[in-house]
């Protein structure tokens, strides 16, 4: 009888494949405790995991390739939530496709004036996110086309399907009645939307700062030039990793719903005291020539019709002139669990890219003063 005979080295190989084989049946199963019934009465698995965990909600979020899109998908898809992107241009959607593991970012083209395509980027979901917005004209669009009618469109898909939740990302200052164009129409949409879809969660972000945003970035170029108010507006910025731990929360969090947030940062700024941080940093001091806005107002419409990208608008001087309001009523980051970041503990990350080849290197701000103060401290001896 011919014996067989298998080296250390395979049995070891073999009792690994069985180990991991036990493995993966312990982790692959699910307990009670782990499934979620929605508002609609759909099971949801809900599991702590990472990117290639399985289980959790199915998200669609217009709006995703914008500045906050991609906060919101890296942090839904590396739960392991299957995310749909809705796009309109192919390579604005590139960056999002690593957000999450395989087949977990799902994309679909879409028009904002089709309806069946919204709906067909909603129909499996059970959370919308509409971040979708707009705070300057184009030829295509207005801003009652994007921020009224446009967020209509989308709450009707929302309703149609009956989905659990829908997130409406709106704007701080929102109302109606506002001199703002801007901050009409978003007024007006939380009004359409909640009309449309009652249990609809309302977001107001302050004016948010981070990579690619129009707050340092803006302070920092050398385009900015003109201001029309002595940059004397009032808010408080809010750091947009916050917003998208925010938005998050609320998709695991049903008491959101039907709810209204304020999101705003701990310390109130004016703009000259931001652009006065964003000159420390950059060791550059950047010219702000003040325009009255009866004149700088007419120069900002005909040059935001000479040109398709965002720059500046006659609603944008308009808004130099209002100061951030917070509704008392609203809930806050601390509602939800959050301690938002200050803007003066972020401006060396964000804004290090526009210093010069002399002062690349330097450290942060803060820490040269503190170098400078050791140059000049003196012991004191009293005999």
């Amino acid at each position: 009888m011919q014996k067989s005979w298998a080296s250390p080295a395979c049995n070891g190989l073999r009792a690994a494949a069985k180990g991991q084989g036990l493995r993966a049946n312990t982790a692959s199963r699910r307990g009670l405790q782990d499934v979620s019934i929605t508002r609609t009465g759909r099971p949801i698995i809900r599991v702590q995991g990472g990117r290639s965990s399985l289980g959790g909600h199915t998200a669609t979020v217009f709006g995703a390739t914008g500045f906050l899109g991609r906060y919101i998908v890296h942090r839904l898809a590396s739960r392991g939530c299957t995310v749909v992107v809705p796009f309109r241009e192919e390579m604005a959607k590139r960056h999002l496709k690593v957000s999450g593991d395989l087949g977990r970012v799902v994309f679909m083209e879409y028009d904002l004036r089709n309806t069946p395509s919204l709906e067909e980027s909603v129909r499996h979901s059970d959370i919308v996110y509409n971040l979708v917005g707009r705070d300057y004209p184009t030829k295509n669009f207005d801003l009652e086309d994007v921020n009224v009618e446009g967020a209509e469109r989308i709450a009707e898909a929302v309703a149609k399907y009956d989905i659990d939740r829908f997130v409406h990302m709106s704007s701080y200052n929102a109302d109606k009645n506002s001199k703002s164009e801007f901050f009409r129409t978003k007024g007006r949409a939380e009004e359409v939307v909640r009309s449309i879809f009652p249990e609809t969660t309302i977001v107001r972000p302050a004016p948010v700062f981070g990579h690619e945003d129009k707050l340092l970035n803006k302070l920092a170029g050398a385009s900015n030039l003109f201001t029309s108010n002595n940059m004397q507006e009032r808010f408080w910025p809010v750091h947009a990793i916050d917003i998208g731990t925010a938005l998050a929360t609320m998709a695991e969090d049903d008491s959101t719903a039907s709810e209204t947030y304020e999101l705003y940062g701990p310390r109130n700024y004016s703009m000259a005291e931001i652009a006065k941080l964003v000159d420390r940093e950059i060791i550059k001091h950047r010219r702000h020539i003040n325009v009255p806005k009866r004149v700088l107002a007419p120069m900002a419409q005909a040059y935001n019709k000479l040109i398709w990208w965002s720059q500046v608008s006659a609603d944008t001087v308009e808004r130099e002139f209002i100061d951030q309001k917070i509704d008392p009523k609203a809930k806050t980051f601390k509602d939800l669990g959050i301690e938002p970041a200050d803007l003066a503990n972020f401006t060396y990350h964000y804004l290090q890219g526009y210093r010069s080849s002399a002062f690349y290197d330097l450290p942060p701000a803060t820490e040269r003063e503190r170098r400078e103060e050791k140059k000049f401290l003196h012991v004191i001896d009293d005999q």
